[in-house]
């Protein structure tokens, strides 16, 4: 019997390139049960909307003395090893995952199989096929929805059921198959974006949601672009000496 790692992230939000990852969790399947989990928050250095805190229960408070995003993958790859990865729309999970991989010079392949390209093949019902409704469908307790750790769990127990009543019938969707992402690397914003930008918070009295420091170049060009286009640019003494 094959060993898989199953993966959840929570993120700041679902883009890729804007969106940062909050916590990772984990469960390794060993043959046909459990076994070892893994867990750890990311500090993503900016403020959690709201709606993400209470989707989630991640509060600024419980990032804030976390590990950069780094750490935590480091942490994550010497567990998972070269496992394939199961997740339930692992294709989020793993774009995620690649991204911080690229943007940190490393390079990230794995097979990956997922639990939804599974149910939504296989199964009429339930209507929806989140992680939430299937595991409601089969009874599959969780504790904790929406944490990663607990997620992985559901989703490893979901896998895992699924595998047992149905690999036979269509043994092709239990098989591990290289996920095609390809991301570009995000550099870090230059020295001249940094200085603008604490410009222009100060100019305006900004007061930011996000670290300056961790701004990659495109999102400190965006952020940048942004302020111009609400507050304007700073005027120079001379103009300012007409307002």
């Amino acid at each position: 019997m094959r060993d898989y790692v199953v993966i959840d992230l929570e993120m700041t939000g679902l883009k890729m390139k804007t969106d940062r990852i909050l916590e990772i969790g984990a469960v390794k399947i060993n043959g046909s049960s459990l076994g070892d989990t893994f867990q750890a928050f990311a500090n993503p250095h900016c403020k959690i909307d709201r709606e993400i805190t209470e989707l989630t229960g991640i509060t600024d408070e419980m990032v804030a003395g976390a590990p950069d995003v780094k750490a935590v993958f480091d942490d994550f790859l010497e567990f998972a090893g070269d496992l394939p990865l199961i997740g339930h729309n692992v294709k989020y999970d793993y774009g995620f995952l690649k991204q911080c991989a690229v943007n940190h010079g490393m390079k990230f392949e794995r097979k990956t199989i997922d639990t939804l390209k599974i149910a939504r093949k296989l199964l009429k019902e339930p209507e929806k096929k989140t992680l939430e409704s299937l595991c409601a469908y089969f009874g599959i307790a969780q504790n904790d929805a929406h944490r990663a750790q607990d997620d992985a769990v559901a989703a490893a127990k979901l896998f895992l059921l699924l595998k047992d009543r149905y690999s036979e019938q269509e043994p092709e969707l239990f098989e591990p198959k290289q996920l095609q992402f390809r991301v570009k690397k995000q550099g870090p914003l230059t020295p001249a974006q940094k200085r603008d930008l604490n410009h222009l918070l100060i100019y305006h009295k900004i007061e930011s949601n996000i670290e300056i420091d961790s701004l990659t170049k495109s999102e400190a060009s965006r952020m940048i672009d942004r302020i111009y286009a609400r507050y304007g640019r700073i005027q120079n003494q001379e103009e300012s000496k007409h307002v």
